[in-house]
């Protein structure tokens, strides 16, 4: 591999172990589980360590995203660590920000500065406030007071939708090529049993049938409403040599945004005639493939961020798979189903359809592709990536090997 010039810990370390917190094996619909929030954050970080075959006494750091509930020193106490070491929250990013969980935590293992470190979220809708509500009220203020005047109230009209028709209306891009993400999420899906929508199949037809929730977007276009957890534990190879999995190398994780004009988050996405793209993916993808010391056609499957369809195309675009307004033509070739595609994505069925855990099952199931028992495994995958897109900021990736 090549020297990339920029210094990253590259292969220095590994994701051990993976687990989730579940009701009855799968993850829950909406206001479904009977598990606390916290309850599925402590099973996710203990099914962790059985995988790995590690004692949870042993856990010394715990890193989040998007302002997780579940605190490290409650977690600690909870499941009886001998000392925390670490505690981190990535900060923004929304779902955006699961690989910046990992980032975090793989930096804290190779400085030193623990030694074992979950990284993790756990999200219970159900428990709390919805994420496709407006829950705002005439006294907003944030990005919420440049939003709501326009109609911009929920994230489907916010992030999905806008950026949708605009990659429409620039490129030709069509309601069906956002379609042919969801089938493949669903197909996904239909072979997982953790997944929400395990034996719920659909075609590009029932795709269009589908109610409109905000144009162009349609109902399978939309992430789910779920209630779960999931967490991967992060440690040095040397230590993964005592642990009963065979470890799976990072070799590469980065995180950025890139404002545009002003200081406001919204003004920043939305400045210019050309919104779809904030810039901020393109550098970030930049720097993880040179930490890596790869290109995008070393890629043998990914799992991308998507709150909505039209998020995955500009994705693919920005993650340099194809060429910028040509995600249509991508997925119209075939590149992203399974088995036959040259880039399978979502092979568990994604945030679409096997569970909406603010993302981080994405990161999960990445590490499944690279041991070689997803439930949708891709023939010979020796390198996987998790990639992030516009509509969140910070946007966060990560790169991981066999």
């Amino acid at each position: 591999m090549a020297d990339s010039g920029i210094w990253f810990p590259r292969d220095k370390t590994v994701i051990a172990g993976v687990g989730e917190g579940l009701e009855d094996g799968k993850y829950m619909r909406w206001g479904r589980a009977t598990k606390s929030e916290f309850q599925l954050a402590c099973e996710a970080a203990i099914a962790a360590c059985e995988d790995a075959g590690l004692d949870p006494k042993l856990i010394d750091g715990f890193c989040s995203y998007a302002d997780d509930r579940n605190t490290a020193p409650r977690l600690a106490a909870a499941l009886g660590c001998d000392e925390l070491k670490v505690s981190m929250m990535q900060w923004g990013g929304g779902g955006g920000g699961g690989s910046g969980a990992v980032m975090n935590a793989l930096m804290a293992v190779a400085t030193g500065s623990a030694n074992y470190v979950i990284a993790f979220r756990s999200l219970c809708q159900g428990q709390f406030g919805r994420f496709g509500q407006f829950r705002g009220g005439a006294g907003v203020g944030g990005d919420a007071a440049f939003q709501a005047p326009y109609g911009l109230l929920a994230a489907p009209q916010r992030i999905g939708a806008i950026r949708g028709r605009r990659h429409m209306a620039l490129y030709g891009t069509k309601s069906e090529d956002f379609g042919r993400v969801a089938v493949q999420c669903y197909a996904a899906a239909n072979r997982n049993p953790r997944a929400v929508m395990y034996g719920r199949p659909i075609t590009l037809e029932d795709h269009q049938n589908s109610r409109i929730i905000s144009d162009p977007m349609h109902l399978y276009d939309c992430c789910q409403e779920n209630d779960g957890a999931a967490a991967v534990l992060i440690t040095t190879e040397e230590r993964a040599k005592a642990l009963k999995q065979k470890p799976v190398y990072i070799m590469s994780a980065a995180s950025g945004n890139q404002h545009v004009a002003g200081n406001n988050p919204f003004q920043a996405e939305m400045a210019g005639a050309n919104f779809v793209y904030t810039d901020r993916a393109p550098g970030v993808a930049k720097r993880l493939y040179a930490q890596a010391g790869i290109t995008p056609d070393d890629i043998d499957v990914a799992q991308m961020y998507e709150n909505f369809t039209s998020m995955v195309l500009i994705s693919l675009e920005e993650h340099g798979f194809c060429e910028i307004g040509e995600g249509g033509a991508f997925v119209q070739s075939g590149a992203i189903d399974w088995p036959n595609g040259k880039l399978p994505i979502n092979t568990s069925g994604g945030n679409l359809a096997e569970a909406y855990i603010h993302g981080f099952e994405l990161q999960v199931e990445a590490v499944r592709q690279m041991r070689g028992t997803s439930t949708m495994q891709v023939e010979g995958a020796e390198i996987g990536l998790v990639g992030s897109g516009p509509g969140v900021q910070p946007v966060t990736d990560m790169i991981v090997r066999r």
